[in-house]
């Protein structure tokens, strides 16, 4: 069995016309700093994270990382840009050993990857909330459609 973590990145506010250079707004931190205590007592440690490399899902990886140990990290702009399939496939490359992992990303795909892999309705993230799911897998590569079981949304 493996873990995922789908964290979409907290509330942010607006920019120049360029998406990807948005920052977290003072009250998306403020909520994942309360977010973040809240996994702290819960002695969470992850093997592996994805980000998109946009400036808020950095953001908020930096202040979740405060709070959970994290092993290794790779930023990726395709989270960013990437549906659901090039997600899922990202997925599946993540590495054998890693018994945990945590995504950060945007929606609507981190939604959509969350009701794909749980096999259920639309599970519609709110910036700053995260999605626990137990993967009935023993390889990432067998990552897909109805693999996982939604544990819980904490928002």
């Amino acid at each position: 069995m493996k873990h995922l973590i789908l964290l979409r990145h907290g509330e942010a506010g607006f920019s120049d016309g360029v998406d990807f250079k948005r920052k977290l707004t003072p009250k998306g931190k403020e909520h994942l700093d309360r977010l973040g205590k809240n996994l702290f007592g819960a002695n969470v440690k992850v093997d592996f994270l994805y980000c998109s490399s946009a400036t808020r899902t950095r953001e908020t990886a930096e202040i979740i990382k405060k709070y959970i140990e994290v092993g290794e990290e790779e930023y990726s702009k395709e989270i960013y840009e990437g549906s659901l399939e090039s997600v899922l496939n990202l997925l599946e490359n993540t590495p054998k050993d890693a018994e945990s992992c945590v995504l950060i990303g945007h929606n609507p795909t981190i939604s959509v990857l969350a009701s794909h892999l749980t096999h259920s309705n639309y599970i519609g993230l709110q910036p700053g909330s995260m999605a626990v799911l137990d993967l009935e897998i023993s390889d990432w590569k067998m990552i897909g459609m109805g693999t996982g079981t939604l544990k819980e949304v904490i928002r």
